[in-house]
């Protein structure tokens, strides 16, 4: 290394906060090794408590960890503090890049910056006047002298699951202590881009041998991107090219990144194939055949086998009396157990996350014609926890893959979509819906998706549910938050959702008729669950809209004995909801005209069940 790259990396650390690691952090911290940054993690190995990420407010507990941290850098005057995320960031850009960037802002601390006002739009007007450039701060990522941002996280004295970005956004809109701070915002993304509110901002720019993203709006290069809110998908597409990971001249830098070696292990890992047969398939004995042409070793195998077709139950005992002696264990479930496609691909799926044997789970749809043998070991050595093969038709732009979705979640079709499909580029895409063809980890069915249900979801296709939790990750927010915290637990996380639904199709519906005259209500509800107020935790809610057409909130004990204070108010009728009897519930409409709160609690525990019906 040189001497002036070895100055920088003294010069510059870069701190981030992560609880736990996954993929985005592996993706950041490998951009961070890329530019060679110093980056010291916060909170590793400690509970998250400071809220849902990007389904709510919160994030104090990133605030609290910095100001412990930055005690002992409050002296270091010379050195240079960069704070950013890192679930969702990816490096763009080295060191030496961001401290001549920050230095000509002439100001010690540098936030990024927004088109976007979160989380208090009535704070808007407070703002400094900006006439060209991104007029609100954004607490993804800043970048300051170390005294100056040791100095303005001493101000923190909130709890965990208070805002971040509310509080830096108080201190930036104060005109006393932005002077004192000497604040500014990174208004034409020169260091910092947020993807969120400026996806027609920005583009994919090839020069030099480099991969960069550029801010046409401003003409910038960002160095750090943040795939902030809703734009994961296209920080995705980003990372698959920056930093520098797929380029025109050199093609894919990441294809050997950490990748296995089958020739050189005694014993192959253990595959489960599960087969589909959804429909009746030409050449079905071919496929088969070729299940068995597969280069690797068949004791290796086994096979679960789904056959929607009476008619080719003939294939499948032809099959079956030539492979069971090659392969010890062959499961088929045919068609008189009457299973949904999204039954017996949950099951399929079961039968390798069952077996503590089984490292690997590829599924191969039957209309699907794998020409290259060695298809199964390629992927095997790619080492990915989710990977598919790319498998078109002839002459055609169809594929098993979409390289992006549109605002509602289906088909759209990304710049690279066609190069990827004719093979002008090759590489390991990150894209956010594969099908037909694919291969799993073991382990990784055994952690991350130990749900069950990964086939079901909502009213969606069971491939378009698949790629749609494997996204997410999540069980519990199915339908989507308002952007609001509480401290709750969910129907769904204590296996109760189904008795839930039962009840509001049962008992509430028959009301809803009854209250809200000509509505005729689906009794269904994405979001059931259980909210806890306290002093200690959580003892008010601020003014909000529910996710719902209409809501219930149950009171599941008592005001003046279990709890004193609480209850709900409508803001824009003055009317408050203060002592609901224990076991009652009040109904009421949800987004757009009921903006309500939940008030203080003074004493005690308050609990309540709360439903968004027909969201």
């Amino acid at each position: 290394m040189s001497y002036l790259l070895q100055h920088l990396k003294d010069k510059l650390l870069v701190i981030t906060v992560a609880t736990k690691e996954n993929d985005g952090f592996h993706r950041f911290m490998n951009s961070a090794k890329y530019f060679n940054y110093t980056v010291k993690v916060l909170g590793q190995g400690q509970e998250w408590r400071g809220g849902d990420g990007i389904n709510s407010i919160g994030g104090g507990q990133k605030v609290r960890l910095m100001k412990e941290a930055m005690a002992q850098y409050a002296s270091q005057e010379d050195l240079v503090i960069l704070f950013t995320e890192c679930f969702d960031v990816v490096f763009a850009g080295g060191p030496e890049e961001v401290l001549k960037k920050f230095q000509k802002t002439n100001h010690k601390i540098v936030f990024a910056a927004d088109g976007i006002l979160w989380p208090d739009k009535r704070l808007a007007e407070k703002y400094p006047v900006v006439h060209i450039g991104k007029r609100y701060l954004n607490s993804g990522g800043f970048i300051g002298y170390a005294p100056y941002i040791s100095h303005l996280v001493q101000e923190w004295n909130l709890q965990d699951n208070d805002d971040d970005q509310l509080f830096y956004t108080k201190v930036y809109i104060d005109p006393v202590k932005r002077e004192a701070f000497n604040i500014t915002l990174d208004h034409k993304c020169k260091i910092f881009q947020a993807l969120n509110g400026a996806t027609d901002e920005v583009v994919l720019k090839f020069e030099n041998g480099k991969s960069r993203v550029k801010n046409t709006f401003y003409e910038t290069l960002p160095v750090a991107i943040n795939g902030n809110g809703p734009t994961k998908i296209l920080l995705n597409y980003f990372g698959n090219y920056v930093p520098n990971s797929w380029t025109q001249e050199h093609g894919c830098a990441l294809c050997d990144f950490d990748t296995i070696d089958l020739s050189a292990v005694d014993v192959h890992p253990k595959v489960t194939i599960g087969v589909f047969i959804e429909q009746p398939t030409p050449f079905l004995p071919r496929f088969l055949n070729l299940l068995l042409s597969l280069d690797y070793p068949k004791e290796a195998l086994k096979l679960f086998i789904h056959n929607k077709e009476v008619y080719h139950e003939k294939d499948i005992k032809v099959f079956f009396d030539k492979a069971k002696h090659e392969i010890s264990t062959i499961k088929i479930v045919g068609p008189e157990e009457n299973l949904s496609q999204a039954e017996a691909r949950n099951m399929g799926m079961d039968f390798c996350r069952q077996d503590e044997k089984c490292d690997y789970y590829f599924s191969v749809d039957a209309d699907v014609v794998l020409t290259n043998p060695r298809t199964l070991k390629n992927l095997i050595e790619q080492n990915r926890k989710i990977i598919a093969p790319l498998v078109t038709r002839h002459g055609k732009l169809w594929s098993n893959f979409w390289g992006a979705l549109s605002p509602d979640g289906y088909y759209a079709r990304s710049e690279d979509y066609v190069d990827i499909v004719q093979g002008k580029r090759v590489g390991i895409w990150n894209v956010p819906y594969m099908a037909n063809v694919y291969l799993i980890q073991g382990k990784t069915l055994r952690s991350e998706m130990s749900e069950r249900n990964y086939f079901v979801r909502d009213k969606l296709d069971p491939d378009m549910a698949l790629c749609r939790n494997a996204r997410e990750m999540d069980s519990r927010i199915s339908g989507g938050y308002e952007n609001v915290p509480t401290d709750d637990i969910h129907m769904k996380q204590i296996g109760l959702e189904n008795v839930w639904l039962h009840f509001i199709r049962e008992f509430i519906a028959p009301v809803t008729l009854k209250v809200f005259a000509g509505y005729y209500t689906k009794g269904f509800a994405l979001l059931n669950f259980v909210v806890k107020y306290s002093p200690e935790r959580q003892r008010s809610l601020r003014p909000h809209h529910d996710a719902s057409t209409f809501t219930i909130n149950i009171a599941l004990n008592n005001v003046g004995e279990d709890f004193q204070g609480g209850g709900c108010k409508f803001l824009r009728y003055n009317c408050s909801i203060e002592s609901p009897r224990k076991g009652w519930s009040f109904m009421h409409p949800g987004r757009l005209t009921h903006l309500h709160e939940g008030l203080p609690v003074k004493n005690g525990t308050r609990y309540i069940a709360v439903s968004f019906i027909d969201p």
